[in-house]
C-alpha cells in the first residue's frame, strides 16, 4: 500500500519519516483518533514502507506482518477453542481487499458473520491471540529487516490479554514494531499506554476529503463539498452518503413518514408505523434514533438560513424546506428529550411497541406548539 492511498494526515506521515530518517523510531506506536480519519490506512502504509514493496504485501500476505485484530466465537468452533486472528485471516485479508483500509467495526462483525441481531455479542482480542504474537514475533525476520505487529483496537484485549502484551513490550523481541491502532486508547492499561509512542490523527480535512470524493469517486464539486462537509472528517460516513442504500436512508424515511402521520394525526398509520420499527434490532433503533436527533437539529438550523450551519444531504434538506417552520424554540428542546428518552429506554430493553407508539403519540401534541 502506498502513502497517496491514505487521505490527508501530511502531518503524521512527515513525523514517522523523520523518525526512520533519524533512526529513532521507537519499538511501539500506537495511532489514536477519531472514526474515519485513516489510523488503520497509515498504519498499513507505513508497515508497507519498512517491509518495501511485494505482491505479498499487495494481497496482505507478507510473513513479517502479523496482524491482530478482535474476533468472535463461531458456531463451527469447539467448545474449548479460543479465537485468534489466524482464525479468521482470510477474512480480514478479504476485507482490506474489497473495502479498502477505511474499515470499522461493524464491517469487520459483519464479514465475521455477525448480524444486528446478536450485535450484544463482543469481539475481543483473547490471551491466546497474544500467546500467538509471541510466537510469531520469536521467529527471525524473512526479509533481515523489521517484524511488524499491527494490532487493530488494542482496547477490545480482555485482562489477561493485556497483561501478556504489556510482558513483551517491555521485553520486545529483537527488530519488531509494534503499531498499535486505537479508537479508544483511555481504556488500554496505563502501563501499556506508557510503552508506546502516541500520534493522534486530526479528523481528515475538508478540502482533502472533498478532493479524494473528486478524484476517487468522481464526484461534481458542489456535491464533494456537501458530503465532505456532512462526513466531518470521517471518510467512513463519506463513503455511507455515497452508498444509495446506505441505513441512513432508511431513516430518513421513517423520520418523514412519522411526522407526516403525525401532523395528520393518522393514529392507526402510526401505529402500523411502530409495528415496522419494532422489527428492528435494538442496535438499529438506537442508531435510528440518533439520525432523528439528527435531523431535528438540521431542521431547526434550516430556519436560519444560513447554508454554512447546514449539515444535510440534498434528499434532507428537501424535506427540511417544508418541514423546518414546525420545529422552534417552543418545541425543539422537549423532541429532542423526547428522542433521548426512548433511547435510553430501548437500552434498558423497554418494549419497542410501546416506547414507539408512545413517543409518535407525543410527537402530535409537540408539532403543534408555536
Amino acid at each position: 500500500m502506498q502513502r497517496n492511498e491514505v487521505i490527508g494526515q501530511q502531518e503524521v506521515w512527515n513525523r514517522l519519516m523523520e523518525m526512520v530518517q533519524e533512526n529513532r523510531l521507537p519499538h511501539a506506536l500506537m495511532f489514536c483518533g477519531p472514526q474515519g480519519c485513516g489510523k488503520l490506512a497509515m498504519a498499513l502504509a507505513f508497515a508497507s514502507y519498512l517491509l518495501g514493496d511485494s505482491p505479498m504485501l499487495r494481497k496482505w500476505e507478507h510473513p513479517d506482518l502479523h496482524f491482530t485484530f478482535p474476533t468472535i466465537k463461531t458456531a463451527n468452533m469447539g467448545s474449548e477453542h479460543k479465537p485468534v486472528s489466524l482464525d479468521f485471516i482470510k477474512e480480514w485479508r478479504e476485507l482490506l481487499l474489497s473495502k479498502g483500509p477505511y474499515i470499522q467495526i461493524s464491517d469487520w462483525m459483519l464479514k465475521m458473520g455477525k448480524t444486528d441481531a446478536d450485535y450484544n455479542k463482543q469481539a475481543i482480542i483473547t490471551a491466546e491471540e497474544t500467546d500467538a504474537i509471541s510466537h510469531e514475533l520469536m521467529m527471525m525476520s524473512s526479509q533481515g529487516g523489521y517484524k511488524i505487529s499491527l494490532i487493530w483496537l488494542p482496547e477490545r484485549m480482555n485482562i489477561q490479554s493485556a497483561n501478556k502484551i504489556l510482558k513483551l513490550l517491555e521485553e520486545p523481541p529483537r527488530q519488531t514494531l509494534f503499531l498499535l491502532v486505537s479508537e479508544n486508547p483511555e481504556l488500554l492499561l496505563e502501563t501499556i499506554r506508557s510503552r508506546t509512542q502516541r500520534i493522534d490523527f486530526k479528523k481528515i480535512e475538508t478540502a482533502e476529503m472533498e478532493k479524494a470524493l473528486t478524484e476517487r469517486r468522481a464526484l461534481e464539486p458542489d456535491m464533494a463539498h456537501r458530503i465532505a462537509r456532512i462526513a466531518n472528517g470521517n471518510w467512513n460516513l463519506a463513503l455511507e452518503e455515497l452508498d444509495a442504500g446506505n441505513e441512513n436512508r432508511q431513516h430518513l424515511d421513517m423520520f418523514i413518514m412519522l411526522m407526516r402521520l403525525a401532523y395528520m394525526r393518522k393514529i392507526g398509520d402510526l401505529k402500523k408505523w411502530t409495528d415496522v420499527i419494532a422489527t428492528f434490532g435494538r442496535e438499529k433503533q438506537k442508531r435510528m434514533l440518533d439520525y432523528f436527533m439528527h435531523m431535528l437539529r438540521e431542521s431547526f438550523m434550516y430556519n436560519f438560513r444560513n447554508p454554512e450551519l447546514s449539515y444535510m444531504t440534498q434528499d434532507e434538506e428537501n424535506f427540511a424546506k417544508n418541514f423546518a417552520r414546525f420545529i422552534n424554540e417552543a418545541n425543539i428542546i422537549d423532541i429532542s428529550n423526547l428522542f433521548e428518552d426512548s433511547k435510553r429506554m430501548i437500552s434498558q430493553n423497554a418494549n419497542a411497541k410501546i416506547v414507539f407508539f408512545d413517543m409518535a403519540l407525543k410527537i402530535i401534541v409537540l408539532l403543534l406548539r408555536k
